[in-house]
């Protein structure tokens, strides 16, 4: 009977002498995300799944336990789903159900609206430099590629995030750099709405936007693939991202593939988001999470996102400027490819000054333009290092 009891008491985690009390900050830290996601509702389809998945690897570390380090020749169940990150395959299938769920229409009815879209990726370029900064100085280890791979969380997508770490071999940073970029993406209502209003007069934040002109069924129907075409042709490196944001897109606008549309947009998007979810956030162990870099990167990370919405709403200003006031400054900001919460955001700072102001579809085209802008700026630095 004592020999159980001893086996039972050995067995739990804090009898392992590598759990520390920086697992029990680890454990916090998961409880504070779960906090935000349950009880103040800031995105829990993305943080509830990675504030678990951090929970799971910090109180049993052999959930992520690699097949070559296990005793019994078997991987961690988490190891499994961070794989299919790690192999791309979870991003793009993200980029899938967002073109399935996401109205290219705003973007096609207003091509200006590309413009603001690639403004709001100057946060990825602040974030680079300011990581190679970081290295230079000797705060950091920041080889270029890991440069390159933190940059991206500037615009605000987790999924390329991912696929780019991944592509550039910064596996060991990918666990910080995507749990940066999704915790951004879920804190667009906090950090956006203060540089918008302390950039914009309240007689811009004001100004109504004349409606969209209706857009065609065959303008839908040849935006995906004419986009393809284009971007693929010139970084073919882009085209597991661009080729399925397009593709389930085209799945919405054909019209003849109702079922795949669907599947693409609930169920498969749903099952995709659980197990890219758990699996970042199980990449967060305290041994691999808590040190200098980790802190870099989610510090440059802010600081990039906030750049990234600064140059969009300054965009837009200049865009106001040059159009005599027929442009609303703050859709600027949804330049960042926060789908769609930048472009709700958009809409609520604009309705706090007018209630009658609808900027949400205005809003919506920037929104896109900066997924596609993301994927592009993955791609150039993929092409940039001769990653195929």
């Amino acid at each position: 009977m004592l020999e159980i009891l001893q086996n039972l008491l050995g067995q739990m985690a804090f009898m392992n002498p590598d759990f520390t009390y920086k697992n029990v900050i680890m454990i916090v830290i998961a409880c504070v995300f779960l906090f935000l996601a349950i009880r103040m509702e800031f995105e829990p389809l993305l943080l509830v799944p990675i504030a678990f998945g951090m929970l799971l690897v910090n109180i049993y570390p052999d959930i992520m336990i690699p097949i070559e380090d296990s005793e019994t020749g078997a991987g961690g169940l988490l190891y499994y789903f961070y794989l299919l990150d790690e192999w791309a395959i979870l991003p793009s299938l993200i980029f899938l159900g967002v073109g399935a769920m996401t109205d290219f229409g705003p973007l096609i009815a207003n091509p200006k609206s590309f413009l603001l879209g690639a403004a709001a990726q100057f946060g990825i370029f602040a974030a680079y430099f300011g990581a190679l900064l970081a290295a230079a100085m000797g705060w950091a280890d920041f080889s270029d590629k890991a440069a390159a791979a933190i940059s991206i969380i500037g615009g605000a997508d987790g999924p390329t995030s991912i696929f780019l770490a991944g592509k550039l071999g910064q596996t060991k940073y990918l666990g910080p750099i995507a749990v940066a970029a999704y915790s951004y993406m879920a804190l667009v209502p906090l950090i956006q709405p203060p540089i918008m209003k302390a950039f914009t007069t309240k007689k811009e934040r004001a100004i109504k936007m004349e409606q969209l002109r209706p857009v065609s069924k065959l303008e839908r129907v040849l935006f995906p693939i004419v986009v393809t075409i284009v971007v693929c042709l010139i970084l073919p490196t882009t085209a597991p991202l661009v080729g399925m944001l397009m593709l389930g897109n085209l799945f919405r606008e054909s019209g003849v593939v109702r079922q795949l549309t669907e599947t693409a947009s609930n169920a498969l998007m749903y099952i995709v988001v659980i197990l890219l979810g758990t699996s970042v956030g199980a990449t967060t162990s305290a041994k691999a999470f808590l040190n200098t870099d980790t802190i870099f990167i989610v510090i440059l990370g802010l600081i990039a996102f906030a750049f990234g919405t600064l140059a969009g709403v300054l965009f837009g200003k200049l865009m106001c400027a040059l159009t005599k006031g027929k442009v609303n400054p703050l859709i600027g900001s949804a330049g960042v490819s926060a789908v769609p919460m930048a472009a709700r955001v958009s809409q609520k700072v604009g309705a706090e000054e007018d209630p009658t102001n609808f900027l949400l579809m205005h809003a919506m085209g920037p929104n896109v333009a900066g997924v596609i802008g993301t994927a592009v700026a993955a791609g150039t630095f993929m092409a940039i290092f001769g990653v195929m």
